[in-house]
């Protein structure tokens, strides 16, 4: 498979992609990573971008992400806010690990605002859903569909024990 070839293919599984934990916070519009490709300080933060990045940018499509190589003498983060604040991370000397963790910290939504997140978009307030606790008990409440048996009797052509009926008993 022509995907799983270079460095760590492993990265661009779904399943790896999806097992990321970094949801930004709704202000945040743009991330900006600035590192160098050499020196010892700034390991942490070339893994970071090698292994995380792609995680973050997958969790977080609504963000723009950029990466400045070879621009500065040490390692940084910075997001910027839609209001045009912007947040200075330093990373100089971190692992991988500790950055991942320090940003899931400081710019990233807690565990209550995602578990909020997720009640509210698993509401039940779809027109298409019916049973207990819907807007709708029954499905032959929408117009179009057949009505309920118990109410208007279906025709024999349509009920199972005359259609598959075998003999003339």
């Amino acid at each position: 498979m022509p995907f799983m070839r270079g460095p760590a293919p492993i990265r661009r599984t779904v399943k790896y992609l999806e097992a990321g934990r970094l949801y930004f916070k709704d202000q945040i519009k743009i991330l900006t990573v600035n590192y160098n490709t050499h020196g010892q300080s700034h390991q942490g933060t070339r893994d970071f971008v090698f292994w995380q990045l792609p995680q973050i940018q997958y969790k977080n499509p609504q963000i723009q992400i950029s990466t400045f190589k070879n621009l500065t003498p040490t390692p940084f983060i910075r997001a910027f806010y839609d209001t045009g604040d912007h947040m200075l991370i330093d990373v100089d000397g971190k692992t991988n690990e500790e950055i991942y963790e320090h940003l899931i910290r400081v710019i990233g939504k807690s565990q209550a605002v995602l578990r909020a997140e997720l009640v509210a978009k698993e509401k039940k307030d779809n027109p298409a859903n019916f049973g207990f606790g819907c807007d709708r008990h029954c499905i032959c409440e929408i117009s179009g569909q057949v009505p309920c048996p118990g109410v208007c009797p279906l025709p024999n052509h349509m009920r199972g024990k005359y259609k598959y009926k075998k003999g003339d008993d």
